[in-house]
């Protein structure tokens, strides 16, 4: 049996519940102060670290008595983000063992609160950590940290979809998930859910087989100059059409990219504008918050216009390489973006309906002229 000193988001038992995997009631926990460490908030993600520091005092609880399993079970939850034990002697002269970072890996970034923590990032967290402790026995903690940027995104956007407020009108019934697997999981992930549901005429269904791709949810902007009246669009490989057999791979579509956890879908959609076309963004009107395909996908996507200034040297190459982005912006006016998609020569829906949004809006746009109002959050 163990004792480990925790100063970090296992000291929430929510969490520590599920990677544990047993209720917090049975769990021996107390409060401890830990001599010559120092506890920092990590500038790469919501999570604090732990380093040697003369003359300071890390604050947290010690839990008792873990057993081989507990171990093994929080090894490869900490493991996933390349925390690995230490021996220590916490303040009372007990002997303990802690998670520290591997040297280097981590940069730090000021004092961290757990409650602050808990406010912006605890629910998700618990999401998350319920996804990752799944994956044992069937992925190693190097292939579940690789993929724990993603599994962060789709834990997010649970936490929004609760939060929503669309289709208070709708029928509401009784679902019954009789089994729910997941048969792959890497940047999307594929789960076969066996359910029944109840029926508008008060009886229940038949046993049903389905399977939904999980996915992040995105914030999709369209770029909109009203003096100059065009849109910027932005081209990119697309592996959709690629599957599909379509002949035009390359597709023309807006701004776009995943809602990261920590912020909002328009603060997303203002980096992905900053890092996909290099262009900062002014106003930005709400289009929809909308799934586009609810019978086959959780994807949601936040679609905005954006009013951008485009002049001529706006148009060129942009995206990330440490995300492998090859994307060239395309500048277009007004009526040859709306004679495109009279021809169905646009075949993705978020520009569409953006499309037709800039074109009921127009006039009101530019009798406005020229934003100035300032990038904001």
């Amino acid at each position: 049996m163990k004792n480990l000193f925790f100063y970090g988001t296992l000291r929430h038992l929510p969490l520590l519940e599920v990677v544990l995997g047993r209720p917090a009631g049975d769990i021996d926990t107390a409060e401890a102060a830990l001599k010559g460490y120092r506890v920092s908030a990590v500038a790469e993600g919501p999570f604090p670290m732990i380093e040697e520091q003369v003359g300071d005092v890390a604050t947290g609880v010690l839990v008792r008595g873990l057993s081989a399993e507990d171990i093994a079970r929080l090894d490869f939850y900490e493991g996933s983000f390349a925390y690995d034990l230490v021996p220590v002697s916490v303040a009372d002269g007990q002997a303990a063992e802690v998670y520290v970072p591997q040297a280097g890996l981590w940069t730090p970034n000021g004092p961290w609160s757990l409650r602050d923590w808990a406010q912006r990032s605890g629910e998700m967290s618990v999401i998350a950590a319920q996804e990752v402790m799944g994956y044992r026995g069937t992925r190693t903690r190097d292939e579940v940290a690789e993929m724990f940027p993603v599994i962060r995104a789709r834990a997010d956007a649970q936490v929004r979809a609760a939060r929503s407020l669309h289709g208070q009108d709708s029928f509401t019934g009784e679902i019954n998930v009789q089994r729910r697997t997941r048969s792959y999981s890497k940047f999307y992930a594929l789960d076969d859910i066996t359910l029944r549901h109840a029926r508008f005429d008060g009886a229940m269904s038949e046993t049903l087989e389905r399977a939904v791709l999980i996915d992040a949810d995105a914030a999709i902007v369209l770029p909109y100059d009203p003096v100059r009246d065009r849109v910027l669009l932005v081209e990119q490989v697309r592996i959709g059409p690629l599957a599909r057999g379509d002949r035009a791979i390359w597709q023309l579509e807006p701004v776009a990219g995943r809602v990261d956890p920590g912020e909002t879908p328009e603060q997303a959609a203002r980096r992905e504008a900053r890092e996909e076309a290099g262009l900062t963004l002014g106003t930005m009107e709400k289009i929809a918050e909308v799934y586009p395909s609810p019978a086959t996908s959780t994807g949601f996507y936040y679609v905005y216009l954006g009013l951008a200034d485009l002049p001529d040297s706006q148009a060129g190459a942009g995206g990330l390489d440490a995300e492998h982005e090859d994307i060239r912006s395309h500048l277009m006016s007004f009526d040859e973006l709306m004679a495109r998609v009279a021809r169905f020569d646009l075949a993705n829906a978020p520009v569409v309906m953006a499309a037709y949004y800039l074109a009921h809006h127009r006039d009101r746009l530019r009798s406005a002229g020229p934003t100035d109002t300032p990038e904001g959050e």
